[in-house]
């Protein structure tokens, strides 16, 4: 529940129980489960190398013939929940390409278990990896088949998400009006159940379409919100991309907002490298790079992205990647 209902702070704090009366009992089942939950909770907290540690463990200790069977009693098959989950933080550290392999696998798992929770989980969290990578015609496709699938199971919860994860699809190709609907109405019937993990990204999102709109006030209502949820609830895990977000908004209004966007982006620039997050880094480091390009230092935007971009090895074919090199190779003096 303090997962669902975002309690960063009790959720690391019980994950860390948990995890300790495993060791001492020394089972696989709860120690598989231990540091599943320590590897989603320290993720949520921003802690990506440390989540990938405790995932990469969960991994090695699943064993489909002993550990496939708790798939029932907690809503969905382990193995699936650490890939998807593990996908995330690969992303984040900056390993695209190893993300969609992982969510690739999850999903292939979920479909050959058959059990339509475990799938609808395994499809939640692919859609946002592939969003992510910048893959949006597979992230649709697989969005489009969450909502139909929990349309038929009733499920309220993850309708609800694939709506939300539908109106970020829409934001961010173009499609402001669409996404302001569906996102809107996604989140009204996700607050209904409780919910409020992932709501600061989803805001964010919905803060970039009113922008395209010319909806500034609203931006800034979606956005502070977002950043607010932030700060209350110790959900990190987007934290760099809702201040990015917010940087942007502030250089799009009609009375741009230059010192505040600058401020933003630098936020965005220290969260990410504080959470070793090279992906939210990228972006940011784009961000700025654009700024100081269209001020006329374009060899100061290139010295900030250019060693950040020479860091991946892997993923050149993403959507983020191909757009920093693209914009390294305008910033010439």
């Amino acid at each position: 529940m303090n997962y669902i209902a975002f309690n960063g702070g009790a959720a690391r704090k019980l994950a860390a129980q948990f995890l300790t009366l495993a060791e001492k009992q020394g089972a696989s089942g709860p120690l598989m489960i231990g540091d599943r939950v320590m590897g989603i909770s320290s993720l949520s907290a921003g802690e990506m190398t440390q989540a990938r540690a405790h995932l990469d463990r969960a991994m090695a200790i699943y064993d489909p013939t002993k550990h496939r069977q708790l798939a029932t009693r907690f809503g969905q098959d382990n193995r699936v929940s650490v890939l998807s989950y593990r996908s995330w933080a690969l992303w984040f550290l900056g390993h695209p390409q190893a993300a969609v392999a992982d969510s690739d696998r999850a999903l292939k798992d979920a479909r050959e278990i058959g059990q339509a929770a475990t799938l609808m989980y395994a499809l939640t969290h692919a859609s946002l990896t592939h969003t992510f990578c910048g893959n949006y015609a597979i992230a649709k496709a697989i969005t489009d088949e969450l909502v139909a699938l929990a349309s038929e199971k009733g499920t309220v919860f993850w309708k609800a998400q694939g709506m939300l994860l539908q109106g970020q699809l829409s934001a961010l190709t173009g499609k402001a009006s669409s996404a302001i609907e569906t996102g809107s109405a996604g989140m009204a019937a996700y607050r209904s159940t409780g919910s409020t993990v992932w709501v600061s990204l989803h805001l964010a999102s919905l803060a970039r379409a009113y922008a395209d709109l010319g909806k500034f006030d609203d931006a800034r209502r979606s956005i502070m919100k977002a950043t607010g949820a932030t700060e209350t609830t110790m959900e990190r895990w987007w934290e760099a991309e809702v201040h990015r977000t917010a940087d942007e908004i502030a250089l799009r209004a009609p009375e741009p907002d230059t010192p505040r966007a600058q401020a933003y982006f630098e936020r965005s620039l220290a969260v990410a490298r504080a959470q070793h997050a090279k992906s939210w880094e990228l972006r940011a480091a784009m961000s700025m790079a654009r700024l100081w390009r269209d001020q006329g230092k374009p060899q100061q935007a290139r010295k900030l992205l250019a060693p950040v971009y020479g860091w991946f090895t892997e993923g050149f074919d993403t959507l983020d990647l191909k757009e920093a090199k693209a914009l390294l190779g305008q910033l010439h003096d």
